[in-house]
C-alpha cells in the first residue's frame, strides 16, 4: 500500500465521517440546509482526522514510543517508509487546508465556530504533540469523545441550524463515545510498549482487564442513550430502531475485545471504526426516512 495511504490510517476515517453524516442529516428538513455546508464541514472533518493521525505517527516517533517492539499496523515513520520532516510537513498541510476549508465554515457560523475550529487544531496538535501530549497522560479516549462526537455533530448542526439541539447532544455523546472506543482498542493493543516508553495512556492508567470492561461500557451505552432518547420523546423512532440493528455487531465486537489481546486486536481497530460508521448511518438512514 502506498505509505501516505497508511499514513492517513484509512480505517479510522469513518470516525470523522459518521458524526458530521449524523449531524447534517439531522438539520436535512430545515430550510437554511445548504449542502454546500454538510460537504465542507465533512471535508475538513477528514482533514483534521489524517492531521491527526500524522501528528501521531510523527511525535511517538520523535518521543520514542514507536519502536521495534511495536504490536500495531505498520508506522510509517519509525518503519522508515517515509522522512520524519515529510510525515511532519504533511501534518502542517492538512492542518492549513483544514483551516482554508474551517474559513469558509467560520464565515458562514460566526464566532461559536471558530472557538471550535482553534479548538480541533490545538487537539490535533495536542493529542500527541506539544508539552502536555493528551494520550500520554490519559487523554485520549475523552478527547475523541468531545472532538469526533460533541464538537462534530453538535458543531455540524449549529452550522445548519444556527443554534443547537437536544437531539444533536445525545447523538454527539453516543458517536463520541463509539469514537473513544477506537481510541481504547489503540491503546489496549499497546498497553505494554506504551509503558515501557512512559506513555501513560487510560489504559495503561487502569489496566487490561479494567480497559476491557470499559470498551464494553463505550459500545453498549451508545445504543441506552438513543433508547432513552426515544423514551423521552426527543429522538423519532424509526432511527432508533433502525440503528437497534448495529448492536449484534457491537455484542461481536465486545466478546471478541475481552478474549483477545496485544496484536490481535489490531482488526478490532478497524471493526470499531465500522461500528461509528454503520451507527451513523442507520441512524441517519431513518432519519431521511422520518422526514
Amino acid at each position: 500500500m502506498n505509505p501516505w495511504i497508511l499514513a492517513s490510517r484509512p480505517r479510522t476515517l469513518p470516525a470523522a465521517i459518521g458524526p458530521l453524516l449524523i449531524g447534517n442529516i439531522l438539520a436535512l428538513q430545515l430550510e437554511s440546509f445548504s449542502w454546500t455546508i454538510a460537504v465542507a464541514s465533512m471535508v475538513c472533518a477528514l482533514l483534521l482526522q489524517i492531521a491527526v493521525n500524522l501528528a501521531n505517527d510523527y511525535f511517538d516517533f520523535k518521543n520514542g514510543i514507536d519502536t521495534e517492539e511495536r504490536l500495531g499496523p505498520i508506522r510509517v515513520t519509525q518503519s522508515g517508509l517515509l522522512d520524519p520532516l515529510k510525515v511532519r510537513n504533511a501534518m502542517i498541510f492538512c492542518l492549513l487546508l483544514a483551516l482554508a476549508v474551517g474559513s469558509f465554515l467560520i464565515w458562514h457560523g460566526g464566532w461559536p465556530i471558530a472557538i471550535l475550529a482553534a479548538a480541533s487544531i490545538m487537539g490535533a496538535l495536542g493529542y500527541s504533540g506539544g508539552p502536555y501530549p493528551l494520550a500520554s497522560h490519559g487523554l485520549g479516549e475523552v478527547a475523541a469523545f468531545i472532538f469526533f462526537g460533541l464538537v462534530a455533530v453538535v458543531g455540524s448542526y449549529y452550522l445548519q441550524a444556527g443554534e443547537t439541539s437536544t437531539a444533536a447532544w445525545i447523538l454527539g455523546s453516543a458517536v463520541g463515545l463509539l469514537n473513544a472506543a477506537i481510541c481504547l482498542v489503540n491503546n489496549t493493543r499497546d498497553i505494554y510498549t506504551d509503558e515501557k516508553a512512559g506513555k501513560r495512556t487510560l489504559a495503561v492508567r487502569i489496566g487490561e482487564a479494567q480497559s476491557k470492561v470499559l470498551y464494553q461500557a463505550l459500545v453498549y451505552l451508545p445504543f441506552g442513550l438513543i433508547i432513552a432518547g426515544f423514551l423521552l420523546g426527543l429522538l423519532p423512532g424509526l432511527p432508533v430502531l433502525l440503528t437497534g440493528l448495529a448492536l449484534l455487531m457491537a455484542r461481536k465486537l465486545s466478546s471478541d475485545f475481552i478474549q483477545e489481546s496485544g496484536a490481535a486486536l489490531n482488526p478490532l481497530l478497524g471493526r470499531t471504526a465500522k461500528l461509528t460508521m454503520i451507527f451513523s448511518a442507520l441512524f441517519s438512514l431513518g432519519l431521511v426516512f422520518t422526514l
